[in-house]
């Protein structure tokens, strides 16, 4: 899969696409689906984020919002007092930050404080997004999500789940190059387990290179999540494995950026399905291999 866009601007740092880049999570929530929330203890979280930097995190994501289905909203306040402590530490760390946050509110102050990209599960829809982040450096994450968290997965419906996506993601891309938004500052992402089912994420991955318009890098989430739970019939803290799988096949479809809980098996395995797929390519005559090591 050929990319249009080879670096994103991300604040302070241009981050090379070359190679897939490993987004590591950082939940400053209680109640993350995936177990791993750390709430308002600065000293974990920081901590944490720390043991993801050096075993390998290209950047480092932090929510300070659970956004798991049937989750409720948290308060600005919270979001902020969970979130701002942290960030003003490890922004000393030279790591890329993100900030998964849809409120045009913690989007401000976070890059106040020094943060290098917004991951919005809204894609700027909230009134005040767009003009909170357009005048910045900063990347920007756009993802799909059908409903809200609360009720987002009690009855998602689509015709066709690629393109209904596929066409909201171009949309959001028009609305932000409206207010002189680059490209080369956008990552798009379809939002696995947002607004879908068991189907549709399949269906999504499958044809994953469809639905980023004009060459734009993705992000792929997928770690731990429930798909990866009804495919194997395991719980959260057994999915290392399938996500490692789910993982390395986002890179061979294209994803630029792969967003994960474990990092340093993440790293691994993408470090030698990048050798193996190098090694392939020089010995091989086939356009397939060779198209797949270009990226």
């Amino acid at each position: 899969m050929t990319h249009s866009i080879s670096s994103l601007r991300c604040g302070r740092f241009r981050l090379s696409l070359e190679r897939p880049l490993i987004m590591g999570i950082v939940n400053l929530t209680p109640d993350s689906f995936s177990g791993d929330g750390l709430g308002r203890n600065t000293t974990a979280a920081i901590a944490h984020a720390r043991t993801q930097w050096e075993s390998g995190a290209d950047m480092l994501d932090l929510g300070a919002e659970s956004t798991r289905p049937g989750s409720e909203p948290t308060s600005l306040q919270e979001e902020l007092d969970r979130l701002l402590p942290v960030l003003e530490v490890i922004r000393a760390w030279n790591v890329p930050i993100s900030i998964d946050t849809y409120k045009p509110e913690v989007m401000r102050a976070a890059l106040a404080a020094g943060a290098d990209m917004v991951n919005d599960i809204n894609a700027l829809r909230a009134p005040g997004a767009l003009d909170a982040v357009a005048a910045s450096d900063c990347g920007l994450c756009l993802m799909h999500m059908q409903g809200e968290p609360r009720n987002m997965q009690r009855n998602p419906v689509y015709v066709d789940v690629v393109k209904e996506v596929g066409d909201f993601l171009v949309e959001r891309v028009r609305a932000c190059r409206k207010v002189g938004i680059a490209d080369a500052r956008l990552v798009l992402d379809p939002g696995f387990g947002f607004g879908k089912n068991l189907e549709h994420n399949l269906e999504l991955f499958r044809r994953l290179p469809e639905v980023a318009p004009d060459g734009l890098p993705l992000l792929a989430g997928v770690c731990r999540k429930t798909m990866l739970g009804e495919l194997t019939g395991r719980p959260v803290s057994e999915r290392q494995a399938a996500s490692l799988a789910a993982a390395v096949m986002a890179a061979q479809k294209g994803a630029r950026i792969i967003r994960v809980h474990d990092v340093a098996a993440a790293r691994d395995a993408l470090t030698v399905w990048e050798a193996l797929e190098k090694k392939v390519a020089r010995g091989s005559q086939s356009s397939h291999f060779a198209a797949s090591s270009a990226k």
